[in-house]
């Protein structure tokens, strides 16, 4: 549901959008980044109201512990940190998951794999 939608005769606007947000955690946040914003751009492309953003592992535990974000996940290069920062997520009831490789490449297939993983588990 876009904003400036009309729905039942009303228009849409912003409170009725509720935008989901999830976290990649990153061992230095530069493709995490790139995935972040293809995977962003994949959802609005498929007018869906889910962002992503990226922070380093140094970061994950006090975003985890936040609360700004819905999901958080966990790259590949950064697989060992998992336990803790599920640990974590659940002191606090924020799923956290891991990446599988073949969902964390900045390509078609794997920004699709990668949208398919934050959807099923927001």
């Amino acid at each position: 549901m876009a904003v400036g939608s009309v729905i039942a005769g009303r228009q849409v606007g912003k409170e009725d959008c509720i935008v989901k947000k999830a976290l990649i955690i990153c061992a230095a946040g530069m493709s995490s980044s790139m995935m972040a914003k293809k995977t962003t751009d994949y959802f609005k492309a498929h007018s869906k109201d889910i962002q992503l953003d990226a922070v380093t592992a140094t970061e994950g535990e006090d975003e985890i512990r936040n609360g700004d974000f819905d999901l958080f996940l966990i790259s590949p290069q950064t697989n060992m940190y998992l336990d803790n920062f599920q640990k974590v997520g659940k002191e606090v009831g924020k799923p956290v998951v891991s990446i599988p490789f073949d969902a964390y490449i900045p390509i078609p297939m794997g920004i699709e794999k990668m949208a398919k993983l934050v959807e099923k588990n927001l």
